[in-house]
């Protein structure tokens, strides 16, 4: 589901002002045969590569989100391991002019189980990529949230 359906309801309210939103983002790693791979989704509306992202829902705890997306958008069962960052996001405009900005929470999670594959209308493609061999064109981000993932700081990193 593109747009959660207490997005659209607070939109017919608020218009496009600025919307303030919790997001959660999982950082997807399997053992493959040359070293770590990375679970990416082809984002339909940006045409980039990213990890897969969401919207928390309203009572909804951010490592549930990381849990339901992974299903949602790859058609995967994931184990989260870990909080491994906080960042506020720049401000997003989309097409339609609606406003919004992320508080995003960052995991770092294990594949489990089930074959990796489109499973919304939100991605183009999935796919499992070497670590230090990820695709283009990517969110700009994506290589730090790997490199963190991988170093698994000691800390929670609160930015990017």
């Amino acid at each position: 589901m593109p747009t959660p359906e207490f997005i659209v309801d607070l939109r017919r309210h608020i218009g496009h002002a600025p919307l303030w939103l919790i997001g959660s983002t999982a950082v997807i790693l399997r053992d493959g045969r040359r070293g770590p791979e990375v679970l990416l989704v082809r984002r339909a509306d940006s045409g980039e590569w990213a990890a897969v992202s969401g919207i928390v829902d309203p009572g909804e705890h951010p490592s549930v989100t990381a849990r339901r997306e992974a299903r949602e958008e790859a058609g995967i069962v994931i184990a989260i391991e870990r909080l491994v960052w906080t960042r506020v996001t720049n401000p997003i405009v989309y097409a339609n002019k609606d406003r919004c900005q992320f508080l995003d929470h960052g995991f770092l999670a294990r594949w489990v189980e089930g074959e990796a594959t489109v499973n919304d209308e939100e991605s183009l493609d999935v796919g499992w990529f070497p670590a230090d061999a990820l695709p283009t064109p990517r969110r700009r981000e994506l290589d730090e949230m790997v490199r963190i993932c991988l170093a698994e700081p000691g800390d929670v990193v609160f930015a990017l």
